[in-house]
């Protein structure tokens, strides 16, 4: 059996290092050197990627306005063939300022997300970002938790565990 080739990890992680540390260090700049000019970035909340430097700035600035104590942290063992890299990360903040029409919960949140990439010379080209939007919604008291009778209401009314009667 062959052995794999060797990737040298440590420009990956100098890279994501500095990712992490750009969402959080609120300098909308900090991600122009870590991103090739045509990134695109998405996640959940996306409608379609954030092309560019400019674009993702814009998307960082208004998550700061909304979470203005926000940070990014590694979160476990990064993976890469040298072109593409998972990377498991958690966003943890206070929802201090409304943000995109939800108004200030002041609730703390831990969202864990596994960012997905493609790089291009030594940069990130594509970006996207996974992570459970529910989870996310409940921290926020925006929707019910799991397991519970408001969870159960939710479910109903949407049309789930409703059964024709034959």
């Amino acid at each position: 059996m062959a052995e794999e080739e060797a990737v040298d990890r440590r420009p990956v992680d100098r890279l994501l290092d500095n990712w992490e540390a750009a969402w959080s260090g609120r300098d909308a700049a900090a991600f122009a050197p870590l991103c090739d000019p045509d990134v695109h970035y998405e996640d959940p909340l996306t409608r379609g990627p954030y092309v560019g430097v400019e674009e993702l700035g814009e998307l960082a600035r208004r998550l700061w306005g909304g979470f203005p104590d926000v940070r990014l942290e590694r979160a476990g063992e990064r993976l890469t063939d040298g072109r593409y890299l998972a990377a498991p990360a958690k966003l943890a903040g206070t929802h201090r300022e409304a943000l995109d029409g939800l108004p200030a919960t002041n609730r703390f949140v831990v969202i864990h997300c596994v960012f997905y990439c493609e790089l291009r010379g030594g940069r990130l080209l594509r970006v996207r970002a996974f992570y459970d939007l529910y989870d996310a919604a409940t921290q926020l008291g925006v929707l019910p938790r799991h397991g519970t009778l408001g969870e159960k209401a939710l479910l109903t009314l949407r049309g789930f565990g409703l059964r024709a009667r034959g």
